[in-house]
């Protein structure tokens, strides 16, 4: 437990976007279950949620990194 606990804490993003591709990938697989897909189209689809879910945590992430150049304002 401490392991995970010091790895959520060390890797924040990582584990955000872990978390959220497996709730991604759990949604999918409740709603399209009885769609009839191949086993090539349900690992297509849970790589392209689970890219979807990088992607997400990706650009909401970089609102938290500061910026190097300052803001420029109107004087």
């Amino acid at each position: 437990m401490t392991a995970m606990t010091s790895f959520l804490r060390e890797h924040p993003r990582l584990s955000a976007w872990a978390v959220l591709a497996v709730l991604m990938n759990l949604i999918l697989v409740v709603t399209a279950r009885d769609v009839g897909l191949l086993a090539t189209q349900w690992l297509a689809l849970i790589v392209a949620t689970t890219g979807v879910a990088g992607v997400c945590v990706w650009l909401i992430g970089g609102a938290d990194e500061p910026t190097d150049t300052p803001s420029q304002g109107r004087s």
